[in-house]
């Protein structure tokens, strides 16, 4: 129970200034708990206030287009988050009245809340004791008991719920989570543990063993699939092409331009097969001789979670207005893309013309 005091007591005098905690309001803990997760805080910021302007409160946000927001979190990646925030808002607006459940059961039930977000949502806003278990707190607990169990298997996460079960009781829950991530934060760091200020120091078994450089311990992650994409820079009198990505893949529901994939890469010298996959895109022949022309911009590779996307981008001019065999394809100038959500490698790539 000591060590659980001094946590809490450190924090105290030394917490970051942070709007979602200074706040008990369930819809603005949700929002900041979303926005962060694979989000640094100062990047996170910036989306969590651009949201309360436009979407205050929960109703606002469940009134809102999904083309909307996913166009306000763009840039942050994992878009399912985004998906998944409107699609809660929805529910607890239509379902709920509006207010967020304050029992485990009912929250884990809403899309994209798992035990984290549930349990942070709980304690922050509801006082409940549940432990949140993030990366900095994995982290702790592994230097704090030398805990050499993967902290990316999911078997394992029983054992760091039961010790943070067993420390959360007799404490304000609200702090106690706050404090914990907060210690993983700036101090019990992955690299450079600022162990002389830590207030546990004493109590923590990595630093007696001297083993905190090897923990946590996280098992071998499986190679990420490498997938090749071939974009088609369409160009017309004074604007191009982009195309809605409605498969269940990654950025549905994003835009992008006209694309084809490809099991290896292309040979870009291989004219001849460069110009029959543009033709695929589209339903009549329009690239007739003299009627088009294409050629090679540059290449890009854009590394996700679990997959490397190796991209190419070709131009294409074209002198006939093209009928494409996908309908979500959609004619934009300069004006007109910042009302479309675009997939990062995609902005980065027009924003470079």
């Amino acid at each position: 129970m000591q060590n659980v005091l001094e946590i809490v007591n450190w924090y105290k005098n030394n917490l970051r200034d942070l709007p979602w905690r200074s706040t008990k309001d369930p819809y603005r803990i949700w929002l900041s708990e979303v926005i962060l997760q694979q989000t640094q805080v100062n990047q996170g910021l910036k989306y969590y206030y651009a949201f309360l302007e436009q979407y205050p409160d929960i109703q606002s946000l469940a009134n809102a287009d999904e083309q909307e927001v996913l166009k306000l979190w763009q840039g942050l990646g994992y878009y399912s988050r985004a998906r998944n925030l409107l699609k809660t808002a929805v529910l607890v607006a239509d379902k709920h009245h509006g207010i967020f459940p304050n029992t485990m059961e009912e929250i884990s039930k809403l899309p994209g809340i798992g035990q984290y977000t549930a349990s942070a949502i709980l304690s922050f806003a509801y006082n409940l004791p549940y432990p949140a278990l993030d990366g900095n707190v994995f982290r702790v607990i592994s230097r704090l008991y030398n805990i050499r169990l993967p902290i990316n298997e999911q078997k394992n996460r029983p054992v760091f719920l039961e010790i943070l079960n067993e420390m959360i009781q007799g404490v304000n829950p609200a702090e106690f989570n706050n404090a914990m991530m907060e210690l993983g934060a700036m101090v019990c760091k992955p690299d450079n543990p600022k162990c002389v200020i830590c207030p546990v120091s004493t109590f923590c078994l990595a630093k007696e063993l001297g083993s905190a450089s090897q923990l946590p311990v996280k098992a071998a992650k499986a190679a990420k699939k490498k997938r090749f994409f071939n974009f088609f820079y369409i160009k017309y009198n004074d604007g191009y092409y982009l195309i809605k990505r409605n498969e269940k893949d990654i950025w549905q529901n994003l835009y992008q331009l006209p694309m084809l994939e490809t099991a290896n890469e292309l040979d870009i010298t291989d004219v001849f097969d460069l110009v029959d996959k543009v033709k695929s895109l589209f339903q009549r022949e329009i690239l007739s001789s003299g009627n088009f022309s294409m050629k090679y911009l540059n290449s890009r590779k854009h590394l996700l979670t679990h997959q490397e996307i190796n991209a190419i981008f070709f131009e294409v001019n074209l002198n006939e207005q093209p009928l494409f065999k996908n309908n979500t394809t959609l004619f934009v100038n300069a004006d007109s893309l910042q009302n479309y959500p675009l997939p990062i490698l995609i902005e980065k790539f027009l924003l470079s013309l």
